[in-house]
C-alpha cells in the first residue's frame, strides 16, 4: 500500500513536468517549426543568444576557476563570507540581480564616474546581456570547479612538484586535468544557466531586437505580440537544448563521481 502511494505520488509529478514540456512539441508540425526557426526574428535572437552566452562563459572560465580554486584550497579570513556572496546570485531573484546590475553599471549608477569619461555605456547593450549572463552563470561554475578541485588528492600535486614541474605547470596539466569532469560540468550548467536567462537580462539590457534580444526575450516578445507560434517554436529550441545540457551534465557527474 506504501509503496502504490509513493509511486502514484512520485507518478503525478513527473507527469505534471513531462506534459506541459510535451505540449509544446505537439502544438506546431515539423514544417510549420522549420519555418518560423529560420525566421528572421528567430534566427537574430538564436545569434545574439550564441554570442553572448560565448562570452559570457569564456569570462566564467577565466574569473571562476581561480576563484573556485582559492576557494577549494585557501584558508583565509573571510572565506565563508566570499564563498556566501559567490552563491548568492543562485537564490536572488533574477529581477533582482538586473535591477542590482542597473544601480551598479547603469548611467547613473555607482561606476558611471568612471565609465562616463570613458565614453563606456554598459546598460541596454550587447554588453549588458554578457554582464547579466556572467552574473547569474558563473555561481554554478564556481560551485561544480570548487568540489572538483577540492577532491584532487594533494599526493598528484606533490608527485608533480618532485618530478619538477612548477606550480602553473602542475595546475594545468595535473589539477585541472584531474578536475576535469567537475570543471566541464560546472561550465556546462553555466553556460545553460546564461542561455535560459531572462529577468536580469530585461531589467540590466532591455528586450531589443538584434541588439539584447535573446533567445527567452524573444519567446515573450512574441507572446506579447499575440505570434504564439514563433513563441512555441523558439520554447521548443531551448527545452531541446536544456534536455541535451541535463544528460550531458549527468553523464560528466558520473564520469567525475
Amino acid at each position: 500500500m506504501i509503496r502504490a502511494a509513493v509511486a502514484f505520488g512520485a507518478t503525478l509529478l513527473v507527469l505534471f513536468i513531462a506534459i506541459p514540456l510535451a505540449t509544446l512539441y505537439a502544438h506546431l508540425s515539423p514544417g510549420r517549426f522549420a519555418a518560423l526557426i529560420t525566421s528572421p526574428d528567430a534566427l537574430s535572437a538564436l545569434r545574439i543568444s550564441l554570442v553572448t552566452t560565448a562570452c559570457s562563459l569564456a569570462l566564467t572560465l577565466l574569473l571562476g576557476t581561480p576563484l573556485a580554486y582559492v576557494l577549494a584550497r585557501g584558508r583565509f579570513a573571510g572565506r565563508d563570507v566570499v564563498d556566501a556572496i559567490v552563491d548568492l546570485p543562485i537564490v536572488v531573484p533574477p529581477a533582482v540581480a538586473g535591477l542590482a546590475l542597473l544601480f551598479a553599471f547603469g548611467k547613473y549608477g555607482l561606476a558611471a564616474p568612471m565609465l562616463g569619461p570613458l565614453h563606456v555605456q554598459l546598460a541596454f547593450t550587447t554588453a549588458a546581456v554578457v554582464l547579466a549572463q556572467v552574473f547569474v552563470g558563473a555561481p554554478f561554475y564556481v560551485r561544480a570547479a570548487r568540489t572538483g578541485f577540492a577532491s584532487v588528492e594533494r599526493v598528484y600535486e606533490e608527485a608533480s612538484a618532485t618530478l619538477g614541474m612548477g606550480p602553473l605547470r602542475t595546475f594545468a596539466r595535473v589539477t585541472v586535468r584531474l578536475a576535469m569532469p567537475a570543471l566541464a560540468g560546472g561550465a556546462v550548467l553555466a553556460w545553460a544557466r546564461s542561455l535560459g536567462e531572462f529577468g536580469a537580462t530585461i531589467m540590466f539590457a532591455g528586450n531589443l531586437p538584434g541588439v539584447t534580444q535573446t533567445l527567452p526575450l524573444a519567446v515573450y516578445l512574441g507572446l506579447e505580440n499575440g505570434d504564439v507560434d514563433l513563441a512555441a517554436a523558439l520554447a521548443v529550441v531551448l527545452v531541446t537544448v536544456a534536455l541535451a545540457i541535463v544528460v550531458l551534465a549527468r553523464l560528466l557527474e558520473r564520469r567525475s563521481a
